[in-house]
């Protein structure tokens, strides 16, 4: 909300992506696909990816510092279907990455961990209640 008096005018935003890396382009394009991912267009370098309204860029860039420092956040409806999923497509075995299920975060969320096959790691998770203040 902005404050008072303050309006936006022509400085509305549509969308907001990050550039996701990737070390081997054409694993990550498949791995989130198997994720829940569609990837609505691609070049050699760069991929369009989207799940309902939430998208982001693949590209085809890796640097190991960047890749392992590299966090995204999605927010979804239903935390424990899309950990069914990722359970039921086998993502740990096929890929070879990390997972850790589903737990209540302090700060109002549940989510789990995956990290993709580049080293990128993603919080999946939905409210839950307000957030308490702290951060576990």
């Amino acid at each position: 909300m902005l404050p008072k008096g303050i309006t936006m005018g022509k400085l509305t935003t549509i969308a907001a992506k990050a550039y996701v890396p990737a070390k081997d382009f054409a694993l990550s394009k498949q791995f989130y696909q198997d994720l829940g991912f569609e990837v609505v267009w691609s070049t050699d370098g760069l991929a369009y990816v989207r799940s309902g309204i939430s998208s982001f860029l693949l590209q085809n860039f890796y640097n190991k510092e960047h890749a392992e420092n590299f966090m995204m956040h999605l927010l979804v409806d239903d935390v424990e279907a899309w950990w069914g999923h990722v359970q039921a497509q086998g993502l740990v075995g096929k890929y070879g990455v990390f997972a850790d299920p589903p737990a209540d975060r302090s700060w109002g969320i549940r989510d789990f961990v995956i990290v993709d096959p580049t080293g990128v790691l993603w919080r999946i998770g939905q409210n839950i209640d307000e957030p308490s203040g702290e951060i576990a």
